[in-house]
């Protein structure tokens, strides 16, 4: 075998070390799992494992079932909380729009009413026609004290009646007869 000379040495040793270091981190990249570079975190729970996807920001809680290993996404109340503040800020700016467009209110109004009774007909002059009797105004008489009286009885009779009732049947169904 011939000697080596140091600069053939040198190369054979630079080359050596550069397939290793390249091998050796194929190797690690290929079989280090995903946990072990730092995309997911997981933490012990009673049910099995919760898992945090640290790039995509989702929670899942992984147990053992049957089959093996399952994991399911736990729901992000974030995501609801957001999708609730845009629709409320939706609303709002609608709400602005048909504020700023006008008053639509046909409720109390600041001015006061006339002070005319809008109910009694006005005098018919000759001109105008006779009103026909269907266009009176009907009024409901409340009921008197007596008639108030009267279905007060008969509610407390009809009471009476339901709770003697629920004692019977009570009464049947314990034995007691």
């Amino acid at each position: 075998m011939r000697p080596a000379n140091s600069s053939t040495a040198s190369w054979l040793a630079a080359a050596a070390f550069a397939a290793v270091t390249v091998g050796g981190g194929l190797v690690a990249a290929q079989s280090a799992p995903d946990s072990e570079n730092g995309r997911y975190s997981m933490t012990p729970i009673p049910e099995g494992v919760l898992r945090l996807d640290t790039r995509a920001g989702t929670v899942s809680i992984c147990s053992r079932n049957g089959a093996g290993w399952a994991c399911y996404a736990v729901p992000d109340e974030r995501t609801a909380l957001d999708a609730e503040i845009g629709r409320l800020q939706a609303e709002v700016e609608k709400l602005k729009g048909q504020l700023a467009a006008g008053p639509t209110v046909s409720g109390k109004i600041d001015d006061a009413l006339p002070k005319s009774d809008l109910l009694k007909k006005a005098e018919p002059q000759a001109q105008e026609p006779k009103v026909a009797e269907g266009d009176r105004k009907i009024e409901i008489p409340l009921p008197s004290d007596r008639d108030m009286d009267r279905v007060m009885s008969f509610l407390e009779k009809a009471w009476r009646r339901l709770i003697d009732m629920a004692n019977r049947v009570q009464k049947d169904v314990s034995g007691k007869i």
